[in-house]
């Protein structure tokens, strides 16, 4: 029990208990209580500052285990970054080079992302390792996503390997018995009329009028937008696979635009037409809207010796007046 505290009564002569009102204790009670929370909060604020709580402890192993666990992410980000990495060369370099394609494109997959994407990482303590963490995965995942278009496309082209055998350009337009001369070459010459150094697009073969012409690789007859420009009649055939083929000068054609037509299928024959100075075939192989040297694509079955002999023939003999 609390103790009693007692007052003297001068009038009365005697000690009388002390009575302290509820509101006055209930006050007191209250300033001790407050200065106590002040002391306690104090020695905590000082104590967790010069020393580890046991919860703190727990935070701090938390976020070295965090740590750890990031590191580790980072590893296998960047392994997974040099195997896809290597799927992409031999992408590159084996699987499409089989398959003559080009290198797939997508728009916009190597675009850096907008700024606002990491915004929440830069004001973390932890930030840069957040933010670099992320980057790598992003760039991982859209590594992953063009590398699987990729794959699906070249499992397309190899189910269509038959058809694309029979479709890319690979025999004579014409008889080689039926050649006569040398072969008009490809690539730059001085143009014997406008005196000029220029590009010629194809090869010339030089044949008697109406020897018949050939489609090297099977396709569909297509209109063409160079009619005009001094091919005279002329078959251009769309081959697929970014192939074309295109047969100038003819004396006369056996097809018409829409039209599909079959490797070795007579599709025309040889004449003069258009600016030719004699009867001759301008041939034209054109990959991915690029003319190439035809020559490179005549069956792969000839022996050395016959190619080389193909390429000794091809010299800057002129059919065309003016292509």
């Amino acid at each position: 029990m609390p103790q009693k505290k007692y007052k003297f009564n001068p009038h009365t002569l005697t000690y009388e208990v002390i009575v302290t009102p509820f509101r006055l204790r209930f006050y007191r009670f209250l300033r001790k209580l407050l200065i106590a929370f002040i002391l306690a909060s104090v020695v905590n604020f000082l104590f967790s500052y010069f020393f580890y709580t046991p919860k703190m402890a727990a935070i701090n192993r938390e976020n070295d285990e965090l740590l750890i666990q990031y590191a580790i992410l980072q590893d296998k980000i960047e392994a997974a970054t040099d195997k896809i990495g290597e799927i992409k060369h031999r992408d590159h370099n084996v699987y499409r080079m089989l398959f003559a394609a080009d290198t797939l494109e997508v728009d916009g997959i190597y675009g850096p992302y907008p700024d606002t994407k990491y915004a929440l990482f830069a004001e973390d303590r932890y930030g840069d390792l957040i933010y670099n963490t992320w980057a790598g995965m992003d760039d991982l995942a859209r590594m992953i996503y063009l590398e699987s278009l990729s794959m699906d496309q070249l499992q397309d082209m190899s189910l269509d390997k038959e058809k694309m055998s029979s479709s890319i350009p690979a025999i004579w337009p014409i008889d080689k018995r039926r050649l006569k001369g040398s072969i008009g070459a490809f690539g730059g010459r001085n143009h014997p009329i406008l005196g000029r150094y220029q590009m010629h697009t194809g090869i010339d073969l030089g044949a008697d009028r109406g020897v018949p012409v050939y489609a090297t690789g099977d396709g569909v007859v297509v209109a063409d937008p160079d009619r005009g420009t001094g091919y005279g009649i002329q078959v251009l055939i769309n081959h697929g696979f970014g192939y074309k083929t295109r047969y100038a000068h003819l004396n006369k054609s056996y097809v018409t635009p829409g039209q599909h037509v079959k490797r070795g299928e007579v599709i025309g024959e040889v004449g003069s037409t258009g600016r030719s100075s004699g009867p001759h075939l301008h041939y034209e192989v054109i990959y991915m809207n690029q003319h190439v040297n035809p020559i490179n694509y005549f069956r792969n079955d000839m022996d050395e010796a016959e190619f080389e002999r193909i390429i000794e023939m091809a010299k800057a003999t002129t059919y065309e007046l003016d292509d």
